[in-house]
């Protein structure tokens, strides 16, 4: 059994909630599908946790945007990226931990297969950036062509949109509240989009992640204190207050 987390977005907040209901299921194996950092407003103890507690976590496009010029951002993003950059080189801070972050930033892969599984940030034909989306279930040329990008692959898990659901290759969107029993991959194959930790955006504020035993992929939401991390957000003057906005309405 393995639990998959993405787009934590450095709430630290989230990720303990997770972390913790994790934990109780008994599941020993993380991964994490990126965006570890980016928005929120404790980068460095996120990284650290993910560090300690994730086999290992993917290359998303925050952690891209961090070690390159996050031309491609909106600005809201952009500069909580820019605040993010600075806040892993603080010179108030151990050098060797500085060290420790881009090291295991830049160490991060675009993608990870394990026999029928492809795992990516983003979406099997652009693994750091291209968003799936709801409405993509309509744009038949764009899903052939990622279904046709996974390979042997049965599932793609995926982040990066916030929006957690199952993908049929047969077409159509599910929720997870369409899926009481989870998503069998024996069914037919998928792409499978885990959700947000730190910022989701489907309505609902809870954090979300997926329970996968190799067969069976099973969501799930955990409440947790918003309004903690909303108060470090808006304590940070470079950190946009929209970014505190949206953790209460899960947009």
């Amino acid at each position: 059994m393995q639990a998959l987390i993405s787009d934590l977005h450095s709430n630290t907040e989230a990720l303990e909630a997770v972390l913790a209901e994790i934990r109780r299921l008994g599941i020993s194996r993380i991964l994490c599908l990126g965006d570890v950092i980016g928005y929120g407003p404790e980068p460095r103890e996120t990284l650290l946790r993910v560090m300690a507690v994730c086999e290992w976590s993917l290359l998303g496009n925050h952690e891209h945007g961090c070690m390159q010029y996050a031309s491609d951002f909106n600005p809201k993003a952009r500069a909580a990226i820019d605040w993010t950059r600075e806040q892993l080189n603080r010179r108030d801070k151990p050098r060797d931990e500085n060290f420790r972050f881009w090291t295991y930033l830049d160490g991060m892969k675009k993608e990870v297969r394990e026999g029928a599984v492809l795992y990516v940030h983003g979406s099997p034909r652009d693994p750091v950036k291209e968003y799936v989306v709801p409405k993509d279930a309509e744009d038949r040329a764009k899903m052939q062509d990622c279904f046709a990008q996974m390979g042997d692959a049965r599932v793609c898990f995926v982040g990066h949109s916030h929006v957690p659901g199952v993908y049929p290759e047969s077409g159509g969107f599910l929720t997870p509240s369409a899926l009481p029993d989870g998503w069998s991959i024996e069914r037919e194959r998928a792409i499978v989009n885990i959700g947000s930790v730190g910022q989701p955006r489907d309505g609902d504020p809870r954090a979300s992640f997926v329970a996968f035993d190799g067969k069976t992929v099973r969501f799930h939401r955990v409440a947790y204190d918003f309004g903690a991390t909303m108060r470090k957000i808006r304590a940070v003057p470079q950190l946009p207050e929209y970014l505190a906005e949206r953790l209460a309405a899960g947009r």
